[in-house]
């Protein structure tokens, strides 16, 4: 084992994205994460595309190196059988509602009557503490509740639209990885463990409104709502002679830079619109049209040329395809290609961070459904007539098998 959280034991029963991405985190980070499955499996296996049934693309990316169980939650053996689990375990991590794990018998209390210690870690839609604590609770729901597409319809003066990405359930993902390392470090110096609520709303408007409130900060206020650069609708990848260049002309050195570069250096001493920082901000429409106007007039390649060499912030707008060829991930090696057992060569997205010591490392594959069912189940002391009536599968035909590393 390898990484700064090996040793530590954590339970998922969480699905979709949100959770099962804050589960990838700290699985990479070499926590021993223990994916508890209905019979079904986690809905996310379904979205392809897949090679094979149960095994979508959504759910290999999320999914890697954990160990697949299903236990029938709803069954009071299997019930048992987790809370036998939970008492060996450093983490529980859920993100149905709260009422909906009272109901399965699994509600903090139930689960700290047999590991006091555990963090008990519940993401979902709400805080509990207001009215919409039962509301159900999707990316798209939350996004639309924190104003992205109304943000977005703002800046584009086009129709309100999503963040084209699944955007909540991963920021909030990370920020219930982060609470969960925060509690099991406060476990660390104190002993005590505890439950952490992360709601999908509240999470995500902490990234929003940090940005966005603006002169409602204030009270009174002393303007609206919306920070002016990022609203500003030439705020976007520049259209060039042919095609299209990501550049960030940012402070008053890059402005003198920029203008010395296209031989106008008299501009930024002449007009005052371009003379500081909170004057280009207070007219960001006129500055950011001026560089969409100027931005046309060469190419791609001439406009990276000649902003390199005068250190502006510039890069190229790619595609996916583009990304995936990019020379600088190729010599990382953030994409690697893997070998699956049952899905075959694909490719493998890298973690996130990079280590001097305690290095995580990929374990294992995204698991198939149920794959360390017996496995796991021994482990924690269930006899073979136990494991078999749980599974309802004989373990002599072999179906449950063993870890497979990830090559």
């Amino acid at each position: 084992m390898s990484g700064p959280l090996s040793g530590i034991r954590v339970l998922d029963l969480s699905s979709v994205i949100m959770g099962p991405y804050a589960s990838q985190q700290l699985a990479d980070l070499g926590a021993d994460v223990i994916k508890v499955e209905p019979p079904g499996g986690d809905v996310m296996r379904q979205a392809g595309p897949m090679r094979n049934p149960g095994m979508g693309h959504f759910y290999l990316t999320t999914n890697r190196n954990k160990r697949s169980v299903v236990l029938d939650l709803k069954q009071p053996a299997a019930r048992d059988t987790l809370l036998r689990m939970a008492a060996q375990s450093d983490v529980l991590l859920y993100n149905i509602r709260p009422q909906a794990m009272a109901r399965l018998g699994l509600g903090y209390e139930d689960v700290k009557k047999v590991s006091p210690k555990i963090v008990y870690a519940g993401a979902y839609g709400f805080s509990q503490r207001g009215p919409y604590a039962a509301k159900p609770a999707y990316d798209d729901l939350i996004q639309g509740m924190c104003g992205i597409p109304w943000l977005s319809g703002n800046a584009s003066g086009d129709k309100p639209r999503y963040a084209p990405m699944v955007l909540v359930d991963r920021v909030v993902g990370l920020q219930l990885c982060n609470a969960i390392t925060a509690a099991l470090y406060y476990r660390e110096r104190t002993g005590i463990g505890q439950r952490v609520d992360v709601p999908m709303f509240e999470g995500m408007l902490s990234i929003v409104l940090g940005e966005h409130m603006a002169g409602r900060l204030y009270e009174p206020a002393t303007a609206p709502a919306g920070y002016q650069r990022s609203l500003a609708r030439d705020r976007r990848p520049y259209e060039t002679a042919d095609g299209h260049i990501c550049v960030l002309v940012y402070n008053d050195k890059h402005w003198r830079s920029f203008f010395a570069a296209i031989g106008q250096s008299e501009v930024f001493e002449k007009d005052v619109r371009f003379s500081s920082q909170g004057i280009r901000l207070d007219n960001i429409e006129y500055v950011y049209g001026f560089l969409s106007d100027i931005f046309r007039t060469r190419s791609t390649e001439e406009w990276l040329m000649l902003l390199e060499a005068a250190d502006i912030p510039c890069a190229r707008m790619y595609s996916i395809e583009d990304i995936l060829q990019d020379p600088h991930l190729v010599q990382t090696g953030y994409l690697q290609r893997v070998t699956h057992p049952t899905e075959g060569e694909m490719l493998d997205i890298g973690l996130a961070s990079e280590w001097s010591h305690s290095i995580p490392e990929r374990r294992f594959h995204a698991p198939n459904l149920g794959q360390h069912t017996a496995e796991v189940l021994r482990e924690f002391g269930c006899s073979e007539a136990e494991i078999e009536a749980l599974t309802g599968v004989p373990l002599r035909t072999g179906r449950l098998v063993r870890s497979v590393p990830a090559a």
